[in-house]
């Protein structure tokens, strides 16, 4: 038994009876030799975290602006040879007839008054729905009796679209450009309310039970538990309800409208008008695009201790 004795020994590390480090056995030197450790290869100086960002942005935009160009370069030789083929390009304007169209208006008064229109609408009704649905979802999510006395409610005109309320809205309001907005206010509404609630919701239970355990009063905790975990989907509520608003809105100015992009459009559509029906629709786009951009622009600060934590 001297034998396996000597070698548990130098495994475990244990000093034999001299009180000299035995010397491994074959297999245990070669292992550690092979775990040596290998040279350090010098990798260089690391990047800075905004050129590494910035590279990142740059191949994200060169996609997206190649996905767009792709785009129209389709559009352009669909209209161009009017392909039929189930989906009927040979009335569909151009793109260079479009940008013809754009052009002219750009320079006459008119067009920037109906832009001026709907952006002042959506800005109003926009700001009452933000302020409204935030504020009735944060109550929603903390109190059950407030939920179940909105949340049916809630649940009943969500699905009416915007084209439904304007008969009544015509009967409720004096005059048209209240009942534009009222109908913009909401399609922006719900959206909000829902991703708040759903926000509050989904604070996690460990954390409240912690504040509490700290002696945290309910305010507090609400105040630095409950509304910082709220903020991505409050946050993303206020983007979608942003889109939800052009688009009631657009409806609102087609039926009962003067001015707007909206009326715009569908008085192209009337005069059988392709170009500047093309127009209206791309300068919704844009204007849609651009307003949800501000969103992220604006919410994103509130948002920074999430990308801090990734």
């Amino acid at each position: 038994m001297a034998g396996p004795d000597r070698y548990l020994e130098a495994g475990c590390g244990i000093r034999n009876r001299e009180g000299a480090d035995p010397a491994p056995p074959p297999a245990l030197a070669a292992v550690d030799a092979g775990n040596a450790p290998l040279p350090r290869v010098d990798a260089g100086e690391p990047q800075p975290e905004w050129v590494s960002s910035l590279a990142t942005s740059t191949g994200r935009w060169t996609v997206r602006l190649a996905a767009l160009f792709a785009g129209l370069a389709l559009w352009h030789y669909a209209s161009t040879r009017g392909i039929t083929f189930y989906i009927r390009f040979e009335h569909i304007p151009g793109p260079l007839k479009v940008a013809q169209s754009l052009i002219n208006h750009l320079q006459h008064a008119t067009f920037y008054m109906h832009v001026g229109a709907s952006l002042r609408r959506i800005a109003i009704s926009y700001s009452l729905a933000a302020g409204i649905g935030i504020t009735l979802g944060l109550v929603m999510g903390r109190s059950r009796l407030i939920r179940d006395l909105i949340f049916p409610y809630v649940e009943i005109l969500r699905p009416i679209p915007g084209v439904a309320w304007i008969p009544l809205a015509i009967l409720l309001w004096p005059t048209e450009e209240g009942s534009i907005i009222y109908i913009t206010f909401l399609g922006a509404l719900f959206p909000i309310i829902l991703n708040t609630v759903h926000g509050v919701e989904q604070t996690p239970e460990v954390l409240v039970r912690a504040a509490q355990s700290l002696g945290a009063s309910r305010m507090c905790i609400f105040r630095h538990v409950v509304l910082p975990g709220a903020l991505p989907s409050i946050c993303a509520g206020l983007a979608i309800g942003m889109g939800v608003s052009w688009f009631s809105l657009l409806a609102g100015e087609i039926i009962s409208g003067q001015y707007g992009i909206g009326y715009f459009t569908w008085n192209a559509y009337s005069i059988i008008n392709p170009p500047d029906i093309v127009v209206g629709m791309l300068t919704i786009g844009l204007l849609g695009a651009s307003s949800t951009a501000l969103v992220h622009l604006i919410t994103r600060p509130a948002l920074a201790w999430q990308r801090k934590a990734r």
